[in-house]
């Protein structure tokens, strides 16, 4: 299935909309085969004097087939009158193609938006998020770029070609003929072109998106642009993809307007031909003046539309190429969340179990290898390590943002690649590092865990994450209206915030990615207290750098190069092994231990 057919499926829900419009474009044909017929009379029959003929002179009275100012009146009421009817019919033909254009648009994004989201978390982790924005809102257009760009006038095309070729036939045979002259050289041209412009449309549009994702990329990092004051390197940076896009954007619209221009050369050529001969027949008198007149008005009404199309070939063929894009996109394997065959997890307990995973976001850079370990409802789980020793990526892994490559992750004993996706990540609460806020307001982030819940649930879960006073202390409370990713925000509150919306989701599996980094020694203390209360009825795996936040740890798990070397009690791996000792002195004692301190004044230190 070729991109313009696929684009068309768009349209199979508003069938009768655009049943209605191919009536409009039938009418507006019919009425466009009229109108140069009273300019004919009028030339003919009113100014040059000839007899009207058997036909008309039948249907006009008397009165005003006599008077030849009665009847270049009629005449020119009866011009007036289809010229209106027809620029009212456009008019609404007009406002229904927008409007079932930008209906298709809209349905187009819903889908496209729904697809994203479910494609596996890889694709976004090595796809920028500007590119996918870029094809959300520019390419999205595509549909409304060759419905109403291409399609649509080429159907009204080719009508008004096949009603004006009929008529054109019966004024005459020889002149209707070599109106069809154009017709290869115009059929050559377009092949021709439409070869090398897809793809040069398709080399601005990776250009644009390169684009955007500079200034996004630029603009999310504005602080670190200017604590390093490096918004002239910036700057540089987005003109080099700027000139870059400028010079594509440029070579496609020569091109553009060479084909437009013999485009246009084909059809005034074939206009001329026309003339000459008509004019000779007039000159022969073999044919009138105001049946030239016709003649000439119909290929208007022809040739019209097809220049119009092609000079907006560069949008089509640009469209085309938007199209591509936004298929290449469906064409990828989403997440399946709600898999009729996959296992209920609503009821589990949480038992997790990493057994010899392996994995790799791209195949020759291994993340994880052959990891294993386990963890059970109420345990506290924590995973350590230097960074990339692959412990986020472990926990992305438990509601199966990634998929192992090799080894299995099991909950309650099952592959969790057996469980619904939806029903096992309903069961699992995480919080990352740096919590993600939306816009909205506080109460709104934190109900985000669980979107039924009441204002009392709300306001105890931020009081469990130790976030209430500082709400409340706010001049609207749980009202206030949070900026865009929080950042209005300090770091300790978006992650308390980030607490209190897993807490409120009170699922069987918590995973918190160093979930107090940016919160203080008291505040991180009093949140430990609570989780240790939750901890009866959770399975808890922590990622933690901070040794206040794993020393009382059921068990940590060591890893260092994406391999596990180690698990155990803080004060057996403080016996046992080598990189969490000195873990423990360089990262969580500010590094005030030297190598090879002996291991009994670290455990001192550390107890």
């Amino acid at each position: 299935m070729n991109v313009v057919t696929w684009t068309l499926g768009f349209l199979r829900p508003y069938r009768r909309p655009a049943a209605a419009i191919l009536a409009l474009s039938i009418v507006e044909v019919g009425l466009a085969a009229l109108a140069p017929w009273p300019l004919k009379v009028i030339v003919d029959y009113v100014l040059s004097g000839l007899p009207l003929p058997e036909g008309l002179a039948a249907i006009t009275p008397a009165a005003i087939a006599g008077s030849a100012v009665a009847l270049l009146i009629v005449v020119v009421l009866a011009g007036l009158f289809i010229q209106v009817v027809s620029e009212v019919i456009r008019m609404i033909h007009t406002q229904m193609q927008v409007q079932v254009a930008q209906r298709v648009v809209y349905t187009l994004r819903e889908e496209l938006l729904a697809h994203l989201q479910a494609l596996p978390l890889r694709h976004h982790v090595l796809t920028p998020t500007a590119d996918s924005v870029y094809r959300l809102d520019a390419d999205a257009h595509c549909v409304d770029d060759l419905i109403i760009g291409g399609v649509f006038p080429l159907l009204l095309a080719a009508l008004n070609l096949a009603v004006m070729f009929v008529v054109l036939l019966y004024v005459n045979v020889t002149l209707a003929l070599l109106s069809l002259v154009v017709a290869p050289f115009l059929f050559v041209c377009l092949r021709f072109y439409s070869r090398t412009m897809v793809d040069r449309a398709e080399r601005v549009k990776a250009l644009e998106s390169t684009l955007i994702e500079r200034a996004f990329e630029t603009l999310s990092s504005v602080a670190a642009v200017k604590s390093f004051t490096r918004e002239r390197h910036e700057l540089a940076r987005f003109s080099r993809t700027g000139d870059d896009t400028m010079q594509a954007r440029l070579a496609l619209t020569w091109q553009e307007s060479l084909f437009s221009v013999v485009v246009t050369t084909i059809t005034l050529a074939g206009t001329a031909l026309v003339l000459i001969v008509g004019g000779q027949q007039v000159l022969a008198g073999t044919l009138t003046l105001g049946s030239l007149l016709v003649v000439i008005a119909y290929l208007a009404a022809v040739y019209d539309p097809l220049s119009a199309i092609a000079h907006a070939s560069g949008s089509l063929q640009s469209a085309v190429a938007s199209a591509r894009r936004v298929r290449a996109i469906f064409d990828l394997t989403p997440e399946v969340l709600d898999d009729p065959d996959g296992l209920d997890a609503t009821h589990i307990a949480g038992r997790i179990e990493f057994d010899d995973v392996s994995f790799a976001y791209r195949e020759s850079e291994p993340v994880l290898d052959s990891v294993s370990f386990e963890a059970s409802p109420g345990e506290l789980v924590a995973l350590v390590g230097l960074t990339g020793a692959g412990k986020t990526t472990i926990a992305s892994m438990v509601p199966r943002f990634f998929e192992p490559a090799a080894g299995r992750v099991l909950i309650d004993g099952e592959d969790a690649a057996r469980y619904s996706l939806k029903s096992l990540r309903t069961q699992i609460a995480l919080v990352p590092q740096f919590p993600v806020l939306f816009t909205g307001t506080i109460a709104d982030n934190i109900r985000y865990g669980r979107l039924d819940a009441s204002d009392a649930s709300v306001e105890s879960a931020a009081r469990a994450a130790h976030v209430h006073d500082f709400v409340t202390g706010l001049s609207h409370g749980y009202d206030t209206e949070v900026h865009e990713g929080g950042a209005t925000l300090s770091g300790g509150q978006r992650q308390r915030i980030g607490i209190a919306r897993a807490l409120l989701k009170a699922a069987p599996i918590l995973i918190l990615d160093e979930p107090t980094s940016a919160v203080d020694a008291i505040s991180e203390g009093a949140i430990f207290d609570t989780l240790r209360g939750l901890r009866a009825d959770h399975t808890m795996l922590v990622i933690a750098h901070r040794l206040s936040t794993v020393r009382d740890a059921t068990r940590i798990v060591v890893l260092d190069g994406g391999r596990v070397i180690a698990q155990g009690s803080h004060d057996e791996l403080m016996r046992t092994c080598a990189l969490y000792q000195k873990m423990c002195a360089r990262l969580s004692l500010g590094g005030s231990f030297e190598d090879g301190a002996p291991v009994d004044e670290l455990l001192q230190a550390t107890s």
